[in-house]
């Protein structure tokens, strides 16, 4: 027997019930958001958006960078700010501050760009600044609460307490892949 064929009695399972129809299931998955799995124990760098702490899979991050302003491509969204050559890569510039809403949104010495790998590509986030790598046990990580009221949690991995802080995890290969800036 060929290792590639399955034998005849397995390839075909027989069901004895139909399967529903793809139309009835169209409008439940419609209705409910698709959410983000629970965040994994593991490491997380956490930085600073707008006064709050969050924290992203360290496997994403390539490198950190100190700002510079990149050069504008015209027609995109307000948090597109346009691409940076890093060592001959044309990596797009996206500053989290402004997609996410925080208020603050302006430049100083702490303001960095979290160069990522994500979907096969490489990009850079703006966020106000780096504070650490840290451990996150399971124990240490718990699902992030139904805000309710219109509010956009799928990014949001889990709620972590490290300390005196909690921590936002967030799925970044997921916020950066979604929208009007799509790595994907």
């Amino acid at each position: 027997m060929d290792v590639l064929e399955a034998p005849a009695a397995v390839a075909a399972p027989v069901s004895a019930a139909p399967a529903p129809a793809p139309a009835a299931q169209a409008p439940l998955a419609a209705a409910v958001p698709t959410r983000a799995a629970l965040a994994p124990p593991g490491e997380y760098l956490t930085f600073c958006l707008g006064g709050e702490a969050y924290g992203i899979d360290i496997l994403k991050v390539q490198e950190i960078r100190s700002y510079e302003a990149p050069t504008r491509i015209a027609n995109t969204p307000h948090h597109v700010k346009g691409v940076v050559n890093l060592r001959g890569v044309i990596v797009p510039i996206i500053d989290l501050r402004l997609k996410l809403g925080c208020e603050r949104a302006d430049f100083d010495a702490f303001t960095v760009v979290i160069v990522l790998s994500i979907a096969g590509r490489v990009a850079g986030a703006v966020v106000d600044a780096v504070a650490d790598v840290v451990l996150l046990d399971a124990k240490a990580i718990k699902p992030a609460p139904a805000l309710g009221g219109g509010v956009d949690a799928r990014f949001i991995t889990g709620i972590a307490s490290q300390g005196d802080r909690t921590l936002v995890l967030a799925d970044i290969e997921a916020l950066m892949t979604e929208g009007d800036f799509n790595l994907g």
